[in-house]
């Protein structure tokens, strides 16, 4: 009896729940349900309907991650987002995973948080919403500038409402590159310096 409970328990260890899988990997649940759809990660699904993923597939698609991401050394690893729409940086977040498995990204809703995880993460690029409450995007620019100087991160700003004087001023503050929010993903990819990765 106790033999026969091992084995089922052993079973059961060799499968991870989606949760489990974006732990492993640090993205979202929906990002590890997505690599599934595109079978980019082989997943099984249990006679309840839940989607189980291999351990070794798991360690697998990790050995995969860990060579697309020296193959692209050129382009960024570490990505931060600063807006405060969490809607719109969790979109922006899954998109970027699916594209480039071995992509970090994380999020800062506002310029205090931004810094001190800029500090920690030291994020190739980062986008920037120009308006968020108390410190605006055009604020957070020159903090960052001043913290890390002009190379990098390279900044984009992602702004819903560019104007010319907007571009102007983001420029002036250290900006790298501006693009609309609505812009299309190629675009937008594009000025992330991320290129490769699938589609």
């Amino acid at each position: 009896m106790s033999e026969s409970r091992n084995g089922r328990n052993s079973r059961r260890a060799e499968f991870l729940t989606p949760n489990e899988v974006a732990d492993r990997l640090l993205v979202a649940p929906v990002t590890v349900r997505l690599w599934a759809t595109r079978g980019l990660l082989p997943s099984e699904t249990t006679p309840g309907g839940h989607r189980r993923f291999r351990a070794q597939d798991v360690e697998d698609f990790i050995a995969r991650r860990r060579q697309l991401q020296e193959q692209g050394s050129t382009g960024p690893s570490r990505i931060l987002l600063i807006d405060d729409d969490e809607r719109y940086t969790q979109a922006l977040s899954t998109v970027l995973t699916a594209r480039v498995p071995g992509l970090f990204v994380d999020t800062a809703a506002d310029g205090f948080t931004a810094g001190i995880k800029c500090e920690s993460i030291r994020p190739d690029v980062v986008t920037l919403d120009l308006r968020m409450p108390g410190m605006d995007g055009l604020d957070v620019c020159r903090l960052l500038r001043s913290m890390f100087g002009s190379d990098r991160p390279r900044i984009v700003v992602l702004s819903g409402a560019l104007t010319q004087d907007n571009i102007r001023l983001a420029q002036e503050a250290g900006a790298n590159s501006c693009v609309e929010k609505t812009a299309r993903t190629e675009i937008l990819l594009r000025e992330l310096g991320i290129s490769g990765g699938p589609a």
